[in-house]
């Protein structure tokens, strides 16, 4: 299947989404009208042989697409505000879907005042600096500066994908009315885990797991278990569930067994901030540490953990050489052709 013929998939999937399945009453029979739409989705990025696209693929559309429309089987999360029962919001249904969007009347997200902002034109400054050591000196660096590298490299690479996409669809649907929030909050501001993974960090995933998990398991055990129990059961469900997605992403771009050690990543994350916040409840009258501290011991234990259990499965199995070199490639060859076109003007 080509890409054309995958996007344009997509692109029809939705449209049976939005005017058959929207239709159907709400719960299970609309959630069964959806399963089809759900097993392409999840099958999608198979079709690819690039790394790159199929980790993109499956981020905005197995994951992403996925659970939007999980939701939307219930009337409930972003697109559930965008159907009419004429085409008028079919664009915004589509881009809502299968890009990773989220707009302010749909988060309940706390955005802390910005102190040391990134635009997107120094994002992609940086990201070519990431790019180019580990790319063309790869070889010249120590292991642990490139991880430091491919650290900068996620943040940049989702950053600036999420806020492309964003201003993309403010072009093209610049006649409607639709608000769309930034793709992060200065994750490298954060103060504590719970800020970094709960306020900062991919806020797009973030908001769509709060939707799709934390909300239904802490409604669904506040009255068996109790507020506070339900509570932790709920976060722990929501990084385990995490895990479990970037455990897919990576056997597509892998195409091997599970290490199921991603997976242990945002399990191990999500006990420590269960952890974290029963500290701050019992010491938060008597003792607190300094912002600047915390923020260290926070990205620092970040920077940690995924060194030992976050990349070891990408570079294991060479994904990320083919990753830097398919960027990479695209990278010199847009270089190459803003050279010669300097040149012509000389």
């Amino acid at each position: 299947m080509s890409s054309i013929n995958i996007c344009l998939s997509i692109i029809l999937s939705l449209c049976y989404s939005y005017f058959i399945s929207s239709k159907i009453p709400k719960g299970i029979p609309r959630l069964i009208s959806l399963l089809p739409i759900f097993y392409l989705f999840t099958i999608l990025p198979l079709y690819f042989s690039s790394s790159f696209l199929i980790a993109l693929t499956t981020f905005f559309i197995t994951w992403l697409a996925n659970f939007k429309l999980l939701l939307f089987a219930f009337n409930q999360g972003p697109l559930s505000s965008f159907t009419s029962k004429n085409a008028t919001n079919l664009p915004i249904f589509i881009f809502m879907a299968s890009l990773p969007l989220r707009s302010k009347q749909n988060t309940p997200i706390k955005n802390p005042t910005k102190k040391i902002p990134l635009n997107l034109g120094l994002e992609f400054v940086l990201f070519a600096i990431f790019l180019e050591l580990t790319f063309h000196h790869k070889s010249q660096l120590h292991p642990k500066l490139i991880l430091i590298c491919y650290c900068f490299l996620v943040f940049l690479t989702i950053d600036i994908l999420v806020a492309l996409s964003s201003n993309i669809v403010k072009i093209i649907l610049v006649g409607f009315e639709l608000e769309l929030e930034p793709p992060s909050n200065e994750p490298y501001l954060s103060t504590s885990l719970q800020d970094f993974w709960g306020n900062r960090w991919n806020l797009t995933v973030t908001n769509t797991l709060r939707l799709t998990i934390y909300n239904p398991v802490r409604s669904a055990l506040s009255e068996v278990v109790g507020r506070t129990w339900a509570l932790r059961v709920a976060m722990l469900a929501t990084f385990v569930v995490s895990g479990l997605m970037h455990e897919l992403l990576f056997y597509y771009v892998n195409r091997v067994s599970p290490s199921w050690e991603v997976t242990g990543f945002f399990v191990l994350h999500g006990l420590c901030v269960m952890v974290e916040i029963g500290v701050k409840r019992t010491l938060k009258d008597v003792w607190r540490l300094p912002g600047f501290v915390s923020g260290l011991l926070t990205v620092g234990f970040v920077v940690v953990t995924a060194f030992g259990l976050f990349f070891p499965p990408i570079i294991r199995n060479g994904a990320d050489e083919r990753v830097l070199e398919e960027v990479g490639f695209c990278f010199d060859f847009i270089k190459d052709k803003m050279v010669q076109f300097v040149g012509y003007f000389r």
